[in-house]
Formats: C-alpha cells, sequence, structure tokens
C-alpha cells in the first residue's frame, strides 16, 4: 500500500542529492500555463461572460450571475447546522486570536540626529480570496484566508468559490455560511483559471451585477491550474504562493503510536489522489506496525479507492527508514513538508531544531488535523518543498512595509560626501549632482 525508502546505509547526501531521493508528487505548473493562457485571455477581454462560459464548460454549470446574492449569504447562515455554526465561530475565534497578534507596528529608528527613517506598515487595499471546493468543502479555508485578512485591516475583501449544480449555480451553502459568519458579503461563484483572471482583471457590471473590481493581492489554495494561473498573472497581481497537493511528513521513532500515526498519514491522504504522506522514522518496528494499522485503517474509512489507496500507493509517499532521528531531521529538513508532525521523545526539543517546515506539530496530541482547524494558526501553508523558502499565510501576507525617510538640512550636508562618493563609483553623476544642487552645487565638508 505504500512504498519504502531505506536510508540507513551509507551517510546521506548533501542538498539536493538528499531532496532528489526523496517522495514528491508531480506537479507541472509549466505545462499547465499554455492551457491556462487563453483562458486568462478570454477572461481579460470578454470579462463576467468568458467567466460564467468557462464555468459552463469545465463545471458544468451556468450561473445566471456571478455575484452571490445578499439573501443567499443571509439564507446559508440562517439554514446552517448549529454544531457546525458553533465549530466554525471556535475557529474564527481562535484564529483571531493568534493572528491579531502578528499585526507590526510602525516603528521609527533616528540614525542620526536630524535625520529618522520610519517603517510603516500599511494593508493591501483590496484583495481576492480563493477557496477551493472540489472533491471536498472548505469553509475552514474562508476563515484561514478571511481572518489574516481582516486583522492586517484590508478593506476590500472579495471570495470566490466554485459553483455547484445541486446548489443552482451557487457555492456550496457552507462556505456562504461561513462568509456570512465572517461578514463577507462580496462573494462570486467562480473558480479555476477564470477565476483568478477575474480577480487580476475585473469584470464589468451589467443589470443586477455590479462587476468585480480588480484586486492588489490573490489568495488560497486550488489545482495545478488556479496555481498556473497565478504563475502567468503574478506581476499584474500579488500572490501568496501557487499551492501544490497536499502533504504530510511525521518524524517519529519508536515511542510513537502507530495507530496515531497511521490515522494521520490517512487524514491527509483522504485530500486528494495526488496527497503525499511520508513517515521518517528511525525504527523498523514502527515502520511494520504503522504498515499494519494502515492497511486496517484505510479499511474502515472513506474515499478509499478515488483519494486514499492511491495517494498512499503514488509515488509521493514512503516510509522512509534512517539511522537515527539526527539524520531524520535531515531528511524532513531537505523535503520541506507543508505539514510536519514531531512523534518522538522529547518532541519539543526536536521540533526545536527544525529548520522547513510550513508548520511543526509537537507530540501525540497535536495532530495535523487540529491546526487544519482549531488550533488557531494558519492551515494555507507552502507546499512541494517551498517551506525552505517560504512562509504560510499570515496577517504579513496583507501588509506592505514601507520605509519613510525624513532627513533635515543638517542630517543630510552630515552625509553628502558619501552620498556623492558613491554616486560617482557607481558613475551614476546625476545621483551626486542631485546632492550637490542642494547644497549649490558645493559638496558639504564632513565634520
Amino acid at each position: 500500500m505504500i512504498s519504502r525508502i531505506d536510508l540507513r546505509g551509507e551517510a546521506l547526501p548533501e542538498g539536493s542529492a538528499l531532496r532528489d531521493l526523496l517522495p514528491r508528487a508531480e506537479f507541472d505548473v509549466e505545462a499547465a500555463l499554455e492551457k491556462v493562457r487563453p483562458i486568462c485571455e478570454g477572461v481579460r477581454h470578454h470579462g463576467a461572460a468568458a467567466v460564467i462560459d468557462y464555468g459552463e464548460k469545465f463545471d458544468g454549470v451556468r450561473v445566471p450571475s456571478l455575484r452571490v446574492p445578499a439573501e443567499a449569504l443571509t439564507r446559508a447562515l440562517d439554514e446552517l447546522d448549529p454544531a457546525v455554526r458553533a465549530a466554525l465561530e471556535e475557529s474564527i475565534r481562535r484564529a483571531r486570536k493568534v493572528h491579531r497578534e502578528q499585526r507590526r507596528t510602525t516603528h521609527t529608528t533616528q540614525v542620526v540626529p536630524g535625520g529618522t527613517v520610519t517603517e510603516k506598515w500599511i494593508p493591501v487595499e483590496r484583495v481576492g480570496l480563493y477557496v477551493p471546493g472540489g472533491r471536498s468543502v472548505y469553509p475552514s479555508s474562508v476563515v484561514m484566508n478571511v481572518v489574516p485578512a481582516q486583522e492586517a485591516g484590508v478593506e476590500g475583501l472579495a471570495v470566490a468559490s466554485p459553483p455547484q449544480r445541486e446548489f443552482g449555480g451557487l457555492p456550496h451553502p457552507t462556505i456562504l455560511a461561513a462568509c456570512a459568519l465572517l461578514g463577507v458579503d462580496e462573494v462570486y461563484a467562480a473558480c479555476g483559471a477564470q477565476a483568478v483572471a477575474m480577480f487580476a482583471y475585473g469584470t464589468e457590471g451589467t443589470a443586477g451585477d455590479p462587476g468585480c473590481a480588480p484586486v492588489d493581492l490573490v489568495t488560497g489554495p486550488g489545482n495545478i491550474y488556479v496555481a498556473a494561473a497565478k504563475r502567468l498573472l503574478k506581476g499584474r497581481i500579488g500572490i501568496d504562493a501557487e499551492a501544490g497537493p497536499t502533504e504530510i511528513a511525521i518524524l517519529a521513532d519508536s515511542t510513537a503510536d502507530p495507530v496515531h500515526v497511521a490515522a494521520d498519514l490517512i487524514s491527509q491522504a483522504e485530500h486528494d489522489p495526488m496527497a503525499a504522506s511520508v513517515l521518517v522514522t528511525d525504527s523498523a518496528e514502527l515502520a511494520e506496525a504503522t504498515e499494519a494499522e494502515l492497511k486496517t485503517q484505510v479499511a474502515a474509512s472513506k474515499h478509499v479507492d478515488d483519494r486514499i489507496v492511491p495517494a498512499l500507493a503514488g509515488k509521493q509517499s514512503a516510509i522512509v527508514l534512517v539511522k537515527d532521528i539526527a539524520d531524520g531531521l535531515r531528511v524532513v529538513d531537505a523535503y520541506g513538508a507543508e505539514h510536519l508532525e514531531i512523534q518522538t521523545a522529547d518532541a519539543a526539543a526536536v521540533a526545536d531544531r527544525v529548520r522547513n517546515a510550513g508548520a511543526v506539530f509537537v507530540g501525540p496530541w497535536a495532530p495535523v488535523s487540529l491546526g487544519d482547524y482549531c488550533a488557531g494558526s494558519n492551515h494555507v501553508l507552502p507546499t512541494g518543498g517551498c517551506a525552505c523558502h517560504s512562509s504560510g499565510l499570515s496577517v504579513q501576507s496583507f501588509l506592505r512595509g514601507v520605509h519613510i525617510v525624513d532627513y533635515t538640512r543638517d542630517a543630510l550636508a552630515e552625509v553628502a560626501h558619501h552620498v556623492v562618493t558613491l554616486a560617482e563609483a557607481e558613475d551614476l553623476p546625476a545621483h551626486g549632482a542631485a546632492i550637490k544642487a542642494r547644497f549649490g552645487w558645493k559638496v558639504p565638508e564632513s565634520k
């Protein structure tokens, strides 16, 4: 059901050589670019009509209007299962508590008397938040995208989520209810590359539909076509990341419970047949026990044939055997997992040594599922090894740091000769002239 990779022999290789030994899903965004390019161009030139046409072509449902009516949002919240509403409200409460602490404050540094540099944090003006809705329904992704944007102070928030045939072309009612809970009233029944293009280019209004104004930033996970559209349109819009297939890595030793390990591997595999489930362990006994548990637990699971078995059996999933936890740390750092669980003795100390992961879950009582919904952390995280250089979604994702430079005449005079010298060293004399012009074309002598 799941393959093994044995790295217990010779010393582990370095860098890319080690990464090449590890399992990874194939996710060729470059190849998808040519498929999404005409879609994005269609939306650019034909606006909402193109978005609606592509929705009918790819999803089999034609919506009368992209904008979700306000009454549909209200109805979805009114009809929401009370238990689901309570769970969403708790998820929102915890996420707000964590993300509110992330907001940066303006800071002024006095470089010299009369010379200051202030770093001011300004929220992005308008954001498009993409919420997927293919094999599963993700109201939690509404929470994870909207909360940090709101806590950052973003004024314009628009959500796009796929239209559903069974709900008359509207996004899933639980998605709409989550938007209503968060006070988001601008929601569009649009998906895939065409939704990203709609956010990038905007659409003109028509009778009964005010249209979608262009956004500055698009965030949220999606399929390969969403990722490709983000790559294509990056520059016109800012993006959070090109999200690939979801993944979990578990670093575990003989103290780990194979029941927990197997359950957590399966929990990630049920997302998608391309999902990656990786166990890294120095215990052959745990590996064998986990394999046995996988067979037992998979047999009792839902989504077995279409998701879980293909994901666990795919080249992106494996049990990786290492000689000790030190080597295990090298392996998980090379892998750079979206989600990394540490199920070892002294798990907190081991977790503290991790360098590359989207989020780290410490010990047996912090499974990834907790982070998906109610830990307070954000579950929009880097995939495909991007955790080696990128972070998950946060309040910071929606803020821009702007430096404000304020110097008096005396403060500029004190450093003018250095500026002129560096300008001449770079053969940019006009840069130096901009300084000289302020002092009658004579550079003040340094004091």
